[in-house]
C-alpha cells in the first residue's frame, strides 16, 4: 500500500528553459518586494503567526484528497494566509512552503521552482487578495461575508493558478493552449471546491475561537504564546495524518498523463527526502509521518526566521 503523498508541483522538463528563467526573474522581483513590504508592515503578532501558518499549510498540502476520475487535489492555502496576514506576508509564507518542498522533498524541479513560486505565491495570493477584499466591500459589514468571500477567493486562487500553469505549458511547447487550458482548468475547478470547503472550515474555527485574528488587529493578543503553540500542534497533527493522503495523481500529473507529456518530466538532481519519505525507515507510513513533521518544523523555522529578521531590521 502506498502511504506517501503524491508530487504536487511542476517538475523539471515540463517547461522550457526560457519560460522557467523568465518566471524565476518575475518571482525573485515579487518576493523581494514582498520582503520589503513585510519589513514595513509587520506587526508583533505576525512574526510567530507567519511560522505557524507556513507549517500548517505545508502539512495540509501533504493531505491530498480524492476528486474524481482517479485524480486528487491538495490544499493551496494562499487564501487563508492572505486573509489572516495580508498579501505580502502571504507571498513569503507560500514561497517558504514551495521552496522547502522543492529543495528538501524534491517536489517540483529546481529550474521550475520559479514557476511554482509564481503560480502559488504570486498568482494564488494576488487572486485571493483581490477577490476577498472586493467581495468584502461589495457584501458589506456582514458576518457571513468573511466565509463567502473566503470561499470564492480560495476557489479562484486554485483555478487561476492552474490556468497560469496551463499557459506556461503552452508557451513551452509542451501542450497546446487549446488542450492544456481546458484540461487544467476543468479538473482544478473541482479541486477548488475542496480548497473552498477547507478554507471556510478554517475561517469558521478562527471566527469562533479567535475572531481577532480575522480583524487585522496588530497588537499581540492575550495568551498569544498558547495560540501559536496550539497552531503548531495542529500542523504537526496534520503531518501525522499524512499517510492517509490519496494515492491518486494530482491534477497536473493527471493532465500530463492524459495528454501525453508526463514522460517529459526529469528526475531531481539530488535526493534528500523524495516523495515525502524519510530515508532508512522500512515502514513507509512512519517514514512519511517523520518526513512531514520535519518538513513542518523546517518551514516554520524558515518563515518565522524571515519574519523575525525583517521585524528587527524595521525597528533597528
Amino acid at each position: 500500500m502506498h502511504f506517501s503523498p503524491q508530487p504536487m508541483h511542476i517538475p523539471d522538463g515540463f517547461l522550457s528553459t526560457l519560460v522557467s528563467v523568465v518566471l524565476w526573474v518575475i518571482s525573485i522581483i515579487a518576493v523581494a518586494y514582498a520582503l520589503r513590504r513585510v519589513g514595513k508592515d509587520l506587526g508583533e503578532r505576525q512574526v510567530p503567526l507567519m511560522g505557524v501558518l507556513a507549517a500548517t499549510i505545508f502539512a495540509g498540502q501533504m493531505l491530498n484528497f480524492s476528486v474524481t476520475g482517479g485524480t486528487s487535489g491538495h490544499l493551496l492555502g494562499a487564501a487563508v494566509a492572505t486573509i489572516l496576514l495580508g498579501p505580502w506576508a502571504a507571498v513569503i509564507i507560500m514561497t517558504s512552503v514551495v521552496s522547502i518542498q522543492s529543495l528538501v522533498f524534491q517536489d517540483g524541479g529546481l529550474l521550475a521552482l520559479g514557476a511554482n513560486i509564481f503560480n502559488m505565491a504570486v498568482v494564488g495570493v494576488a487572486v485571493s487578495y483581490f477577490a476577498y477584499t472586493s467581495l468584502r466591500k461589495l457584501i458589506g459589514d456582514k458576518s457571513w461575508s468573511i466565509f463567502v468571500s473566503g470561499a470564492v477567493a480560495a476557489w479562484l486562487s486554485i483555478v487561476f493558478a492552474s490556468l497560469a500553469c496551463a499557459l506556461e505549458l503552452a508557451l513551452s511547447g509542451t501542450s497546446p493552449a487549446n488542450i492544456s487550458v481546458p484540461a487544467m482548468g476543468g479538473i482544478h475547478m473541482l479541486i477548488g471546491i475542496g480548497e473552498a470547503l477547507i478554507t471556510v472550515g478554517a475561517l469558521a474555527f478562527l471566527y469562533s475561537a479567535r475572531r481577532d485574528l480575522l480583524e487585522g488587529e496588530s497588537a499581540a493578543p492575550k495568551g498569544g504564546a498558547a495560540v501559536w503553540t496550539f497552531g503548531l500542534g495542529i500542523a504537526l497533527f496534520l503531518a501525522i495524518l499524512s499517510p492517509l493522503a490519496s494515492s491518486h495523481p494530482d491534477g497536473l500529473e493527471w493532465v500530463a498523463e492524459q495528454k501525453g507529456f508526463l514522460e517529459t518530466a526529469r528526475g531531481p538532481l539530488f535526493n534528500i527526502m523524495p516523495d515525502y519519505v524519510f530515508p532508512g525507515i522500512p515502514n513507509e507510513a512512519l517514514a512519511t509521518i517523520l518526513a512531514g513533521i520535519i518538513g513542518a518544523l523546517i518551514v516554520f523555522g524558515v518563515a518565522f526566521g524571515v519574519a523575525y529578521l525583517r521585524k528587527n531590521q524595521k525597528t533597528a
